[in-house]
């Protein structure tokens, strides 16, 4: 046996539901009751699959940890149901990536990853702010390995110029899945303070069992550019950290690269993300 509970939102305008515009929340306990009805459906020990129907991201307490599967679907719309259905009965494997954060307690909020160092777990605080699944978490029905990441340009490139990289994914598990690698950058001295990463690529790679893919990166210099002290954009020689990572939080592999050359400022032809494809 198996227990399916759909919980979440009732959605509304101006306080005729639990989401929506005007429909504020004290903390991101799931409305009414339904805390007390997960937990009891725990403590019956029978499996219990979650399914969120909800516009915001809410603390599920222990069952963030107790319940077999957790299925974040937010507001899915006319479709949403036949699309739940397929994903539970295995007819299809979910791929998607969490957009924001869900909170670990129900006064924590769905802070964004883009933080400083000393907002996440950290000495210089009694609590640990750290989510129950970060921005960019997703699980599937197989697994994937990450391997052989080889640069393709030399540790320090110009501040106009491009880095390049490569890396191996291959599904390890026994179903077809997609896995997403998503690309972050950390800047961690600059005239402007920066948050710890950022990301700046992302792309979705299926597979078959047993498959490879050569996953292929280039990340142009104007990435790393900011908005400086003269208030304009610039990139800023120094050192980089690119990290390869299936969420915010996993990060499978990194890449250290020097940006060399004098400050340079871009205009409205930047780029700002990098480029990712398979080959």
């Amino acid at each position: 046996d198996v227990v399916i509970a759909a919980l979440g939102d009732r959605a509304g305008l101006f306080g005729r539901g639990t989401s929506g515009e005007g429909c504020d929340a004290p903390s991101l306990r799931l409305p009414g009751v339904q805390q007390e009805l997960l937990d009891a459906l725990l403590d019956t020990g029978t499996p219990v699959v979650g399914v969120l129907l909800a516009g915001r991201p809410y603390a599920l307490g222990r069952a963030a940890a107790e319940a077999g599967a957790l299925v974040q679907a937010f507001f899915p719309g006319q479709e949403g149901t036949r699309a739940i259905a397929a994903l539970l009965s295995g007819r299809a494997a979910p791929s998607g990536r969490l957009p924001v954060s869900v909170p670990r307690t129900p006064d924590g909020q769905p802070g964004t990853y883009l933080r400083a160092p000393l907002a996440g777990p950290s000495d210089v605080s009694a609590l640990d702010p750290s989510p129950a699944f970060p921005f960019g978490h997703g699980l599937t029905y197989t697994s994937f390995a990450w391997t052989d990441l080889t640069p393709g340009t030399p540790g320090q490139v110009p501040t106009d110029g491009t880095v390049r990289l490569a890396l191996t994914v291959t599904n390890t598990g026994e179903r077809a899945g997609t896995e997403v690698v998503q690309v972050y950058l950390h800047d961690p001295v600059a005239s402007v303070v920066q948050p710890e990463q950022r990301l700046v690529g992302a792309l979705r790679v299926p597979l078959a069992p047993g498959a490879s893919a050569r996953v292929h990166v280039e990340i142009p210099a104007d990435t790393a550019s900011f908005t400086g002290l003269a208030g304009r954009r610039v990139v800023e020689p120094g050192d980089l950290e690119f990290r390869l990572s299936a969420s915010s939080t996993d990060h499978r592999l990194r890449c250290a690269v020097r940006l060399t050359g004098p400050v340079r400022e871009v205009g409205h032809g930047r780029e700002l993300g990098a480029r990712l494809r398979v080959e």
